[in-house]
C-alpha cells in the first residue's frame, strides 16, 4: 500500500525552462523594463510577450527587406473605441498592407471625422437613452446627430459613386468604394480626417475589404438613397474583392495575420492564406470562447487543422479586452 506521504510528495522529474519571474519594482525605473519581464509573469501576459516578440520579428524581416505581407482584421467596435486611432497610424507609417473590417469599422471611421463619440457609462436606463437619441456601444455614447450628420455626406457621395459606375460601365468593389471614401475624406474633410483609418489607407494605398458593407449605417444610407430616387442602378460588388483579398495573400512570399477580435474580418484573413498554405505568422486577440464552435473563439491551432495557419508558424493567441493590450502591443514592438 503506498503510504499517503509518498503520494503527496511525489517524486517529480526536472523541468527546465523560463523561471516564472514579474518586475520587482526597486529595480525598474520605466514602464519599458517592466514589459520586458511579460514572458516571464505567466498566463496572459506571457502570451502577450510572445505577441511582441511575434511582431517584431516580422518587423525586422521587413527592415531587412524580406516580404511579409501584414493583414490587418478587425470589428467594429475596434474603431468605437480609441483604438482607432492606433490603427489609423499603423497604416500612416505603413505598417500594415491589408485590412479586413466589417461596416461599422468604415462608417464610425468616417462619422468620427465629423463628431466625437463621448465617453458615457455601463449602467443606463437604456429606454431613456432611446427617448433622448443617444446610442450606445457599451460604455461609449453616439448621439443620432451624428448619423444625421453623416447622411449628409453619404448621400452626395452615392451620387458621385453612381455617376463613376456608368462612367466605367461597372459597379465599384467594396474595397474600390472605401478607397473613394477616402478620396472624398481628403476633399471634403479637415485636419480631423488626419487620424482616420480609411483616410491613411487612401493616401497609402492600402486596400480595405468590408464583405459585409451593407450591415450598418452605410447600408442604411444605401436604403434611403435607393428608394428615395427609385434607383436600382447603384451596385457594390464582393465578388471580384475575393479575389482580390484572396490573390494578395497568394502572391505573398510571407504573411502576417494580426487579429483584434473575430467573425467576419477574422475568418475573410485566414481563409484568404488558406490558398497559399497558411499564414506564417499569426497573432489574435480575442475575448471568445472555442467552447461554442465559433469561428470567433477558435485558437490558431484550430486553423492549422484547416490549413490556414502554417503547422511551423509563429502564432499566439492572447484573450482578453483589445483596449487594454493592443496599445502596449503596439507601443512595445513599435517604439520599445
Amino acid at each position: 500500500m503506498t503510504e499517503p506521504k509518498d503520494i503527496v510528495l511525489k517524486e517529480s522529474e526536472e523541468v527546465e525552462g523560463t523561471p516564472i519571474e514579474g518586475p520587482w519594482l526597486d529595480d525598474v525605473s520605466s514602464i519599458e523594463e517592466v514589459l520586458d519581464y511579460y514572458e516571464r509573469i505567466g498566463f496572459q501576459a506571457t502570451h502577450l510577450g510572445k505577441a511582441i516578440e511575434i511582431w517584431k520579428k516580422v518587423e525586422k524581416r521587413r527592415a531587412e527587406g524580406k516580404e511579409v505581407r501584414v493583414f490587418l482584421g478587425y470589428t467594429s467596435n475596434i474603431i468605437s473605441s480609441g483604438l482607432r486611432e492606433l490603427v489609423a497610424w499603423l497604416v500612416k507609417e505603413g505598417k500594415v498592407d491589408v485590412i479586413v473590417t466589417t461596416a461599422g469599422g468604415i462608417e464610425e471611421d468616417f462619422i468620427k471625422t465629423l463628431k466625437p463619440f463621448i465617453l458615457g457609462d455601463w449602467n443606463v436606463n437604456d429606454a431613456l437613452m432611446r427617448e433622448k437619441g443617444i446610442n450606445r456601444i457599451g460604455n461609449i455614447f453616439v448621439p443620432n446627430d451624428r448619423y444625421i450628420e453623416f447622411e449628409k455626406y453619404m448621400i452626395p457621395f452615392f451620387e458621385r459613386v453612381l455617376e463613376m459606375e456608368k462612367e466605367r460601365g461597372k459597379p465599384l468593389t467594396a474595397s474600390e468604394f472605401i478607397y473613394e471614401m477616402g478620396r472624398y475624406m481628403d476633399e471634403k474633410l479637415g485636419k480631423e480626417k488626419e487620424k482616420s483609418v480609411i483616410y491613411w489607407a487612401y493616401k497609402r494605398n492600402v486596400p480595405i475589404f468590408c464583405p459585409a458593407i451593407t450591415d450598418g449605417s452605410i447600408g442604411d444610407m444605401l436604403y434611403f438613397f435607393k428608394e428615395e430616387r427609385g434607383d436600382r442602378e447603384l451596385i457594390i460588388d464582393i465578388a471580384n474583392d475575393i479575389v482580390k483579398l484572396n490573390n494578395l495573400a497568394v502572391t505573398a512570399k510571407e504573411t502576417a495575420s494580426i487579429i483584434l477580435g473575430g467573425s467576419l474580418p477574422k475568418h475573410a484573413i485566414i481563409n484568404a492564406n488558406l490558398f497559399r498554405g497558411g499564414t506564417d505568422y499569426a497573432i489574435y486577440i480575442t475575448t471568445a470562447i472555442p467552447w461554442d464552435g465559433s469561428l470567433s473563439g477558435a485558437p490558431p491551432s484550430e486553423g492549422v487543422s484547416w490549413g490556414k495557419i502554417r503547422a511551423k508558424a509563429d502564432y499566439v493567441e492572447i484573450w482578453a479586452d483589445a483596449t487594454l493590450v493592443f496599445p502596449v502591443l503596439v507601443w512595445k514592438v513599435m517604439k520599445g
